[in-house]
């Protein structure tokens, strides 16, 4: 496995970075929504937790180095030059849900949309912010 460590002092690339992931799951979560109805399809999502166990400790790092170090796991990919890259994996609580309640499903499903979103939306105004700071600044 190809393990890299991307490390940055600027908390700027860990914004962009929830913005890359909050974006590729919104896709995932939008497919589980548009293919209810397909025979065998099987819902997927982002691995979350391990998303913000590594944003986490990046932001401690962070803290007490001023260096954010950001290291790659199996599912989560941490690449400059190409940018973010994650592998969705199945969401068996869903899958499940889908096979037992599919109106149930489907609330879940919009409810980690309106998770998802606020995420996005709080990153990306965050970013705004520490820019125009940035610029203010020079």
């Amino acid at each position: 496995m190809d393990l890299l460590i991307l490390i940055t002092e600027d908390i700027t690339t860990l914004l962009i970075k929830i913005i890359e992931f909050t974006h590729v799951r919104q896709k995932i979560l939008i497919q589980n929504i548009k293919n209810i109805q397909s025979p065998g399809f099987v819902p997927k999502d982002l691995e979350v937790d391990e998303f913000c166990s590594l944003l986490n400790d990046a932001i401690d790092e962070h803290i007490q180095s001023r260096q954010a170090i950001l290291r790659d796991t199996e599912n989560i990919n941490f690449r400059i030059s190409s940018g973010l890259q994650v592998k969705s994996v199945v969401d068996e609580f869903a899958r499940q849900l889908l096979e037992e309640n599919r109106d149930e499903y489907v609330k879940s499903q919009v409810n980690k949309l309106f998770e998802n979103s606020l995420n996005q939306r709080v990153a990306a105004e965050l970013l705004k912010l520490k820019r125009e700071n940035a610029t203010i600044n020079n």
